[in-house]
């Protein structure tokens, strides 16, 4: 659509000038890629999980991601506290809900950040979104075992129930809030063999999210960012380890105006 084409140059226009602080809790498997992912793109970073400083650290960020990768029971407090501070402060929360349905410590942790917390953004795959649904998946890890179509059903009647927006990632990626819904094309087939592509277009929802008050606007048009940076990488590398790198370099390098021009964004 052209209307969030143009949205998606606006918001990377604005992350680039204001440069907003995301602060991630986020798992150690990709703490540093994330950052670079950031970084590139004209964020500024924090990864932050001492939980004697984490309101702290919120009161300065503009928006906040948790992402439950690499999990243990003191982190989820610590999550809780720092989702309840910046829903007090009215920040944006996304949550990655990696591995969500693969055991009990993570699907509950999901299911306790989203009661005491005011989530604005999901994202995750489709296994992880259908496991917080209720609904019916195979997943064994964190990996995707179903589509995503699989899961536009379930995740908008979740998107109603809890006043939120589910963003869904894979061969291309859904987001709705129940009421709008939006296909995003794009990316790459490399894409899942590097580690930190799924944890970094949620951090990077956060980065637009800080400039974008609308969950739906800010998930899709961060998602199309994502996809262009990732065909542009796909088009230079030779395998995953190249492609890591030239994923970074596209996310500093594409312009907002060739992004406006070669994203994809559909209604459905």
């Amino acid at each position: 659509m052209t209307q969030l084409a143009e949205k998606t140059a606006d918001n990377l226009r604005k992350i680039r000038q204001l440069k907003p602080l995301v602060h991630n809790i986020t798992n150690f498997v990709v703490m540093n890629f994330t950052a670079n992912v950031l970084l590139a793109s004209g964020a500024s970073p924090v990864m932050a999980h001492a939980d004697n400083e984490i309101e702290e650290m919120v009161d300065h960020a503009q928006s906040l991601v948790l992402n439950i990768g690499t999990l243990t029971d003191a982190w989820v407090t610590t999550m809780i506290k720092a989702g309840r501070r910046a829903s007090e402060l009215g920040k944006p929360i996304i949550l990655d809900p990696v591995g969500a349905g693969a055991t009990l410590l993570r699907t509950n942790a999901v299911k306790a950040i989203l009661a005491q917390t005011w989530v604005s953004v999901i994202r995750g795959n489709a296994s992880e979104i259908l496991a917080i649904a209720g609904a019916s998946t195979t997943a064994g890890g964190v990996d995707a075992t179903n589509s995503v179509n699989e899961a536009l059903e379930a995740a908008a009647i979740l998107a109603r129930e809890r006043g939120t927006t589910l963003a869904i990632t894979g061969a291309s990626d859904l987001v709705t809030d129940g009421r709008r819904s939006f296909r995003i094309q794009g990316g790459h087939a490399l894409m899942p063999y590097v580690t930190g592509t799924g944890c970094s277009a949620s951090a990077l929802i956060g980065a637009f999210h800080a400039v974008d008050k609308d969950p739906v606007s800010a998930a899709a048009t961060a998602l199309a960012f994502f996809a262009v940076a990732g065909e542009t990488a796909g088009d230079r590398a030779a395998g995953p380890g190249s492609f890591m790198v030239h994923l970074v370099d596209a996310l500093y390098n594409l312009s907002p105006e060739e992004v406006e021009s070669r994203c994809r964004i559909e209604k459905i």
